[in-house]
This record gives C-alpha cells, structure tokens and sequence, in this order.
C-alpha cells in the first residue's frame, strides 16, 4: 500500500495483469475511440454506459478508496486501469472522479456517505483549480464565509473535469483560517455550472459558479490545503499513466501505418527519416513508462515524505511533453489522411495538447521539483 494513497488490498502481479487485461477488453468491446466520436456530436462528456460497466460492475470506481466502501489497491492499480483508459481515450470520470474527487474525500474523512456514493460510481467533481489551472492555495478563487453558523460560498471555479455530470462538487474556498474543504450540490441555489467547449472530445470540462451557495463542511482549520496536494500527487501519476497510454497507442497506429503504407515500390517504414522518427517516439514512450513506474514504486517505498510528491512531479513534466510530442509526429508519418476528421490521430493530438496543461503544464511541475529539491 502506498503511503500516499488511501486505498484497500493491493493487488498481485498476476492480478494487475488480468486487471488489465479486464479493462482493455471492456473497452475494446465498447468500440475503443467510437465511443469518443459518438459523445463528440453532442459535447464532450461522460459515457454512462462504459461507466458503469467499469465503474459498478468492474468496481473501477472504488479503485484506491478505502475498504470501508468497498476499496481495492493503491497506486500501483490506479496506473495500470488509466495506462488502459488511455490507451482508447475512454470518455469515463475514473480520473476526475476516483482519482482527484475520490482521494480528496477518503483524506477528508468526514464524507463517508459521499464517498460511498463514488464508490458506486456516482460521479463527484473537484473544484479547486486556480484561474491558470493549477493548484495554488494562495489563488483559490472561491471564498467561504459563515453565516448563521452554514458556511456559505462565493467565487467561479474553472477547469472543472466532468463538472456537467458530476451529482455532487468537492469544493476548495478560502477562509479567514486558510483553505479548506466543503460539499455542495450542483443543483442546489446558488451553484451554476456551465459545460464549456473543449480541444479534448474524450473529456469535459465546466465552469462552476458559486453565489451565495449553503454548502457542507468536510474539513476546518485549513486542513483543506494539505489534503488536496497529497491527492493531486496522485491524479499527477494517474494522468501521466494515461499519456503514456495515449503514447503507446499513438506509437503502435503510427508503427502499424508505415508498415503497410508504401511508396516508390516499398513501405515508407523502410526509409531513415521514418525509421529514425518512429525510433525517437519509442524512445519517447519507453521514458513515459520509466518515469510512471519510478513514481508507483516511490509512493510505495516510504524512504522519503517527498519522494512521491518529487516522483510525480517529474512523471507529469516527462509525460506531458513526451505524449505531445508522439501524437504529433502521429498525425506527420500518418501524411494527409492524418489531418482528416475520420482518422484518430487528432483525438490523441486532441488529448495530448490538453493533458499537457491539465493540473498544470510540464514548465510549472518542473518549477514544483525544484522547489522541492530546494534547488
């Protein structure tokens, strides 16, 4: 178990093997990117019936909670179903949901029915980015104040993943004691969420407005800040286990294409600029991988309260730039029918430039490192 996550029994080998093999096949059977394309002619969003095959009956949406709802495994398990997840860009809230809103709640400790909920597969969302996107305690956009012994909340969140189909918000707002924790209903008077357009169809996004909202509290004395950091180090690994996903798919097609595409007589796969390509975008995937697994396994080790956190900052700066990089050298060897709509290099070219600056970009995680390392 690792020290980072809140989650129930880890998993054996051969079992995060056939986890694996689980999900890849529920999403195979699922259409893979046709459940992208099909969400797409509406707006980006939730797949309700992907998720609660893998959320209910898989038991996908209590990956990493705590056993009391029905938890299992840790980090270790939240890699290796997201890696899968994004291997097809699956439109399903495991990230937004299990990941950040999931963590932050078992780490609250005071939301148990909530929590419960998620581990159903209720969908919850976080609302804690500052307007640039990131986390930053001191540039919270929403402010609590109490009246009538109710705390009650004012401010707009951006960036809110799934926030359109989230039955319930975990919300960060500003105090006079600091930053701290508080649930409320998206449906509920004064809360206004508005789905927004997004360069990525396989994920959404809200803007969640808060005015004059009654909300519940789950933390005091700003605890709020401490917990949403140690759960953000884990969405950091999780999202960078899905760029590596993205990336070895994004590879594999590209592989794939050039094997079979010829010109002059002869597979274009066969020419030095092309093999020279492919060779830098696996060299690329296979440091995702390295940098994923050396996360996982700090998180486990215990040698040092900032090894995850150093961990997972380098894995989001490598990932980020690496998924980019891949998906776009994707779209090139894939020549013009690369840039059309029909083929799916653009929904990884599409992911990659938007996971790039999900949580934070590749620029601002290797100033965190940095900060850490006292560098």
């Amino acid at each position: 178990m690792t020290s980072t996550v809140t989650g129930g029994t880890a998993l054996s080998d051969t079992e995060l093997d056939d986890l694996r093999a689980t999900v890849r096949s529920v999403c195979a059977d699922a259409g893979g990117t046709a459940t992208v394309r099909r969400l797409s002619e509406r707006s980006p969003g939730v797949d309700a019936e992907l998720w609660d095959t893998l959320g209910r009956q898989v038991g996908l949406a209590a990956l990493g909670l705590p056993e009391a709802v029905g938890g299992i495994g840790g980090l270790a398990e939240i890699a290796v179903v997201c890696e899968e997840l994004g291997r097809t860009l699956a439109p399903v809230p495991l990230l937004s949901s299990t990941v950040l809103a999931g963590q932050v709640l078992a780490g609250c400790g005071t939301a148990d029915e909530a929590l419960a909920e998620l581990a159903e597969g209720a969908v919850h969302a976080l609302a804690v980015a500052s307007p640039d996107g990131t986390w930053r305690p001191d540039a919270v956009p929403v402010t609590v104040t109490w009246q009538g012994g109710a705390p009650v909340v004012d401010g707009t969140a951006p960036f809110v993943l799934d926030g359109g189909d989230a039955r319930a918000l975990v919300v960060a707002a500003a105090g006079t004691d600091g930053v701290d924790l508080f649930l409320a209903d998206p449906g509920g008077p004064g809360v206004t969420v508005r789905r927004v357009p997004t360069l990525d169809l396989s994920r959404g996004q809200a803007v969640v407005t808060f005015s004059g909202a009654r909300v519940r509290a789950l933390t005091a004395g700003g605890e709020g800040a401490h917990i949403v950091s140690r759960a953000l180090d884990v969405a950091l690994v999780a999202l960078a286990a899905e760029q590596l996903g993205g990336a070895q798919a994004a590879l594999d097609m590209t592989v794939a294409h050039v094997r079979d595409r010829t010109q002059f007589g002869r597979p274009i796969g066969g020419f030095q600029a092309v093999k020279h390509t492919c060779a830098d975008m696996l060299l690329q995937v296979e440091g995702a991988r390295s940098a994923v697994l050396r996360a996982v396994d700090a998180a486990a080790s215990h040698a040092s309260h900032r090894a995850p956190a150093e961990a997972a900052a380098v894995a989001q700066a490598w990932c980020s730039e690496a998924f980019v990089s891949v998906a776009a050298e994707c779209v090139h060897l894939h020549g013009g029918m690369g840039f059309t709509w029909e083929h799916d290099a653009h929904l990884y070219f599409r992911r990659a430039q938007s996971d790039a600056a999900l949580l934070g970009g590749a620029a601002f995680h290797r100033e965190r490192l940095a900060g850490l390392l006292s560098w």
